[in-house]
């Protein structure tokens, strides 16, 4: 038979089993192998981390998402990038824009982020549906009106991450620049 404090040290335990299982991944860090995934583009093509490093580096955007309305960050950001992709494309790097968020509407929104603009053969935009991705690398956050913290990853073809910027805040992104010379340094 269960004493009280038998009972009372159980639930204190399913507390912190249940705290600690949601506290989730921790997010990825340089030196670390990146975690495989397999996501969609908006055409329903499935892409997997590992069909990008096998024909060279990647750089991983995650972005916000849909938080409410576009993030004129993530514009600001991902238009940077783009102005670069000729410079990507010259190191033989794909630019992986993860795109989070609701899978009831996520499409909408990630066609409307990319809405008039054509991108660049080495960048893709996936989209995340009910945050899988997002989730398993430690990127959710978890507070009202947000999505995932803002990261640029790059991993090279061995899939190890090189480089690792996680924001904290709607800003502090990295700019492609830094990106670059970032992947210079791989070689």
């Amino acid at each position: 038979m269960m004493t009280r404090r038998s009972l009372t040290f159980a639930c204190i335990l399913t507390f912190a089993a249940k705290f600690v299982a949601s506290a989730g991944a921790a997010p990825p860090a340089k030196g670390e192998k990146a975690r495989p995934f397999t996501l969609k583009t908006l055409a329903g093509k499935a892409a997997s981390l590992e069909t990008f490093t096998k024909s060279g580096p990647v750089v991983l955007l995650v972005l916000r998402g849909y938080p409410g309305y576009q993030c004129p960050l993530c514009t600001a950001q991902v238009r940077d990038f783009v102005a670069q992709a000729k410079a990507f494309a010259e190191r033989g790097a794909s630019v992986v824009m993860i795109y989070p968020g609701p899978a009831a509407s996520l499409s909408k929104y990630a066609d409307e982020f990319i809405s008039g603009h054509t991108l660049p053969a080495n960048f893709t935009l996936l989209v995340d549906p009910d945050y899988v991705f997002t989730e398993s690398y430690g990127l959710r956050w978890n507070a009202d009106g947000e999505t995932a913290y803002p990261t640029t990853l790059v991993i090279d073809k061995a899939g190890t991450i090189r480089y690792a910027m996680v924001s904290k805040t709607h800003g502090g992104r990295s700019k492609a620049v830094n990106v670059l010379r970032e992947l210079d340094a791989l070689n």
